[in-house]
């Protein structure tokens, strides 16, 4: 697929369907009651609860998760959120409630979360048996840039980079740093199977993040195959089903609402298919090729409706996207429906 340059705001594409959806980037979204200018450093993800609140999640021990109003203003840190989830969810439970699922890139664990931060469950990486876990190396870089030998040789380890929670219950956690494997667990954390990996039929490279595909019968896996730019349907018991689209600008994240896929594409775009698997809108898209796929461009650099590396993606209820960005000083854009 060749590369779609789009004006800022002039975000509406027709790509292979019929029906087309158009977005508008709303300026300046975020906003701080103290003046503050930035979120903070961001390898994370982006959620909306049922009430339109945005949470996002930062690398700072001391607000790991922030959450803003509908209108962007921000509102409070989650007690007790980790500065690690590179991937999460909120998902409704069968008790009517909201919690939060995520990922922990370096702790390795699984936590599930009130949305006001008391934990309610925690699966230790270790409940992943070690075969599907990738070994340290035997040799590390020195402080000094030179191979040393390395004191964790051999020892398996993950690093978990998103999930999300089948109609059951069911949870599917990606290793998309490490081994690109799926590891499945019941609703009790109760560790099922694993599957995926580098190997035929899969052959991933950095399964980064996934969604429950909940617009067919049964409900699917759609993930995000990065360094192979493409993005595939799996089922819930991991047979691999298909490539839904290929030659994207590494995909990175993806959200599910009616009958659309938001995909948020690292290098600097963001696509929206529909069921059928057809682009229906694509905006966002960033020609500036030293401006895509680095979480170092500054503010002063930012284009309002332009991305730079998106790395979670959300649906609010009314169908606005929210796309979270790979940034050390932090950027969460909101593009609107019209």
């Amino acid at each position: 697929m060749k590369k779609l340059l789009l004006p800022a705001l002039l975000l509406v594409a027709t790509l292979g369907s019929a029906l087309a959806l158009d977005y508008k980037a709303v300026p300046d979204w975020v906003s701080f009651p103290d003046g503050k200018k930035i979120i903070g450093n961001m390898h994370g993800d982006v959620a909306v609860a049922s009430n339109g609140e945005v949470y996002v999640s930062v690398m700072d021990p001391k607000a790991g998760l922030q959450v803003f109003s509908p209108d962007g203003k921000w509102e409070r840190n989650v007690p007790n959120a980790p500065p690690d989830f590179h991937g999460f969810v909120i998902h409704k439970d069968a008790d009517g409630q909201e919690y939060i699922y995520g990922a922990r890139l370096g702790a390795g664990n699984i936590l599930k979360l009130t949305l006001d931060g008391k934990e309610v469950l925690n699966i230790p990486s270790s409940a992943i048996p070690d075969e599907f876990k990738n070994k340290s190396p035997k040799m590390k870089k020195g402080p000094d840039g030179k191979e040393v030998p390395n004191p964790d040789a051999d020892k398996p380890f993950v690093r978990l980079t998103g999930m999300d929670v089948a109609p059951n219950g069911d949870l599917y956690v990606t290793d998309g740093y490490a081994s690109s494997y799926i590891h499945r667990f019941d609703k009790t954390g109760k560790y099922l199977k694993s599957f995926g990996g580098t190997k035929e039929p899969y052959g991933f490279k950095t399964m980064h993040k996934l969604a429950i595909d909940t617009r067919f019968d049964p409900p699917r896996i759609i993930g995000c195959d990065r360094e192979n730019k493409r993005v595939v349907h799996l089922s819930l018991d991991g047979d691999f089903l298909g490539v839904i689209m290929k030659d994207m600008l590494r995909p990175a994240a993806v959200a599910i609402q009616g009958d659309y896929a938001v995909i948020g594409e690292i290098a600097g775009r963001v696509t929206m298919l529909d069921k059928a698997g057809k682009v229906v809108a694509q905006f966002g898209t960033n020609d500036k090729a030293d401006e895509v796929a680095t979480n170092k461009v500054a503010p002063d650099q930012w284009r309002t409706g332009v991305v730079n590396a998106p790395h979670g993606v959300a649906f609010d209820a009314k169908g606005d996207v929210f796309v979270s960005e790979y940034n050390i000083y932090g950027r969460v854009h909101r593009f609107n429906r019209q």
